[in-house]
């Protein structure tokens, strides 16, 4: 009965978009059928390769005199803080969460809320935008459009057992201090050939190029920094040639009522406005996966009510390029 639930949903999420199917570049291992590219799932683990790393290898990283163990990097209660200097001082739910279901916020997130491609860049946010995000995962208002990814679902597993405190010790830290430039974004035709790994687009040794088509690839700058989370190391993301002017033309004229004018709500340099989040320079995975996931109802907290005109006519090429345009933007 669940593989019946899945398919009719994705079905309907299809024809909400827009775009059949068939149409769509087919989803790999089972991934999100509309935006696989966006909803990343890690390839399965291979039963050979070569030895695995040592454990008590010392790690450094550019610009830090910190040093950690290798396996330091996946304790989820106490993440590698490579810059202490490039944040305030952490509140002990992000340095540290509590155990068992509230890993700490730094450690996915990173120390200075940066964020990765697979979750959110929290730095500079309205605080009252975090707690209401946190109010509306305990209160099962927001999943993902692709249940089996693992930082949305265990983002929402944080989010039901997180406290009212919790959250807003946590929204009053990333808030602030500001977001920096994290993505550079280049237009392109051609693409590395990736696979997942770490939720994340990883370029294959060897394996070439290939047409980007209606998707956005981001990856990281510096592959061996962000997997040992160096929170001053940044991302890379493909987008389709004139995905940004197109983009530019939809987020600030509306498209002709295909959208609303982004910047009635979030502010018009996209950086945010009052309670409503900055999206300017945010990631564009991210972006994309929101858009979706407002659009099939998946978020529907206290505010998505807001957004149901902007995301009710856009297809995966609106969103592709809306998410392109506002990640070209200073944030």
């Amino acid at each position: 009965m669940k593989h019946v639930i899945d398919v009719g949903l994705l079905a309907l999420a299809a024809m909400v978009v827009g775009v059949a199917l068939h149409a769509q570049q087919p989803a790999e291992d089972g991934a999100n059928a509309v935006m696989p590219w966006a909803y990343t799932l890690n390839a399965p683990a291979s039963s050979g390769g070569g030895a695995a790393p040592d454990p008590n290898e010392v790690l450094r990283v550019p610009g830090s005199s910190v040093t950690f163990m290798r396996s330091e990097m996946r304790d989820l209660f106490n993440p590698p803080d490579w810059h202490p200097d490039n944040h305030p001082a952490m509140p002990p739910v992000v340095a540290n969460g509590r155990a068992p279901d509230v890993r700490a916020c730094g450690f996915c997130h990173l120390p200075n809320g940066q964020g990765r491609p697979e979750n959110a860049s929290v730095a500079g946010q309205p605080a009252a935008y975090l707690v209401q995000q946190m109010r509306d995962y305990r209160n099962g208002l927001r999943r993902s459009g692709e249940p089996r990814m693992g930082p949305p679902r265990l983002m929402v597993t944080i989010g039901m057992a997180a406290t009212e405190d919790e959250a807003r010790a946590a929204a009053e830290y990333f808030s602030s201090f500001a977001f920096r430039p994290w993505i550079r974004v280049v237009e392109t035709d051609m693409v590395p050939v990736t696979r997942v790994q770490g939720w994340m687009h990883v370029p294959v040794e060897g394996g070439g190029m290939e047409p980007i088509g209606t998707r956005i690839i981001e990856t990281p700058e510096e592959l061996e920094r962000v997997e040992i989370r160096d929170s001053e190391a940044s991302f890379l993301a493909y987008v389709p040639t004139g995905a940004v002017a197109r983009g530019e033309t939809l987020v600030t004229t509306g498209g002709n009522g295909r959208t609303v004018v982004c910047a009635v709500c979030h502010g018009p340099d996209l950086r945010g406005l009052g309670p409503v989040p900055a999206i300017a320079g945010r990631s564009p995975s991210y972006v994309a996966r929101q858009l979706y996931d407002l659009q099939i109802g998946a978020r529907n907290g206290a505010w998505s009510d807001l957004m149901d005109a902007a995301v009710a006519n856009l297809t995966v090429e609106d969103i592709v390029n809306i998410a392109a345009y506002t990640a070209s933007l200073e944030p």
